[in-house]
């Protein structure tokens, strides 16, 4: 494909979070593309631990302003809120903060809105300064807390009770969650070494509660008080309960039933084409690409862009093809190093020296993201 192709072709991508930010930059260097997003940059959802334990360390990687991409100087970037799509006449709309609305014609589309999931997930519009406060409000009710329950036993909970404790060791940090171990969806052997982790960092395990939740509650809030279990046991209590449940919401509301599986994702081909629409694309937590939702991680937005592309030139599409496990960095950047698991259940280290002066500036911010400004005053 030449460049000039698609020069003058017109794409949107709908929601500018990890995922699409990759894909918007990916599309830029051969179409005109407009990004949408309720935040003014990327307000990742990885790494919740790491979020809650180290937010300075956290916002670094993770809250980072749209100018601050070099490659994103040529997308066209709305803050605002999806409240429509339709289909014939190629147009998404939606409302800025200031109410005022606005509508985007396209010639593709990529639905990339996510999901949500906790205080840490919300498609809410925000200013920078009110995702600062929420930053910084988080953090406290944690550093306050004398003692912490972590309810879940997914990669959340798991890295949030890691950091915790890892941070704050004199605090009484327990972690409850419903099966016989944790991170259910990872090779078991993963389980086995940060079960050690957890028992050398002090932090109560307990396997086989589930709690009883009341109908609607989705663990969008740090609570306290008791902790009821459906399970049998009983209550248990502490000042601050952190709920990483895996009560995920795509944030769907703004589109069309007939594209929405039964449980409100996107439906995708293998090729995260949503079936009937040669035009629109889903890749992300959004997209039911297959049950783990796995195009969210393992170059998703590598492949989007390319069939994005051979839509609008009449080039050849691929396929996705998920792997059958999570893999991934699990804990987030630590003092020695980052550790990332596979999906074989074998992991390896990379020491600090090359984090800090090769993974994040060279492969992450340079490779992947094309050029990351560091001179951005939120950067600092």
């Amino acid at each position: 494909m030449q460049d000039d192709d698609v020069h003058r072709k017109r794409v949107v991508v709908a929601g500018l979070g990890d995922v699409g930010i990759l894909t918007a930059i990916r599309l830029s260097k051969y179409a005109d593309v407009v990004g949408i997003s309720v935040k003014p940059g990327l307000v990742s959802g990885q790494e919740l631990g790491v979020r809650l334990a180290r937010p300075r360390d956290w916002a670094r990687d993770y809250w980072v302003p749209f100018d601050r991409y070099r490659r994103l100087d040529r997308v066209q970037i709305i803050q605002g809120t999806l409240t429509g799509l339709d289909l014939a006449a190629r147009t998404v709309s939606g409302r800025r903060d200031d109410g005022a609305t606005f509508a985007e014609e396209y010639d593709a589309l990529v639905i990339c809105t996510g999901v949500s999931n906790g205080f840490w997930r919300r498609p809410t519009m925000q200013s920078a300064a009110e995702i600062a406060a929420d930053l910084s409000a988080a953090h406290d009710r944690m550093a306050a807390a004398h003692s912490v329950i972590v309810v879940g036993g997914g990669a959340a909970a798991v890295t949030s009770a890691v950091n915790l404790a890892t941070t704050w060791p004199d605090k009484r940090i327990d972690l409850y969650f419903p099966g016989d171990r944790a991170l259910g969806d990872y090779h078991p052997r993963i389980w086995q070494r940060i079960h050690g982790r957890l028992i050398d960092l002090g932090v109560g395990l307990h396997p086989g509660h589930r709690a009883a939740l009341e109908h609607g509650f989705v663990g969008d809030e740090i609570t306290s008080g008791p902790v009821h279990w459906s399970t049998g046991q009983p209550p248990a209590s502490a000042e601050a309960v952190l709920w990483a449940i895996g009560r995920v919401r795509p944030n769907t509301d703004w589109l069309p039933p007939e594209l929405l599986d039964e449980h409100g994702f996107v439906r995708v081909t293998p090729e995260l084409r949503v079936p009937g629409h040669q035009d629109v694309f889903a890749v992300g937590d959004v997209a039911a690409s297959d049950p783990l939702r796995s195009s969210a991680r393992n170059r998703g937005d590598a492949l989007v862009a390319h069939n994005v592309r051979a839509e609008l030139t009449g080039g050849r599409t691929r396929t996705y093809r998920a792997p059958g496990r999570r893999w991934g960095s699990l804990l987030g950047i630590q003092r020695n190093g980052l550790e990332v698991f596979l999906p074989t259940g074998q992991a390896f280290r990379l020491p600090s020296w090359s984090v800090e002066r090769i993974v994040m500036p060279v492969v992450v911010r340079r490779g992947m993201y094309g050029g990351v400004r560091e001179n951005h005053p939120l950067a600092r």
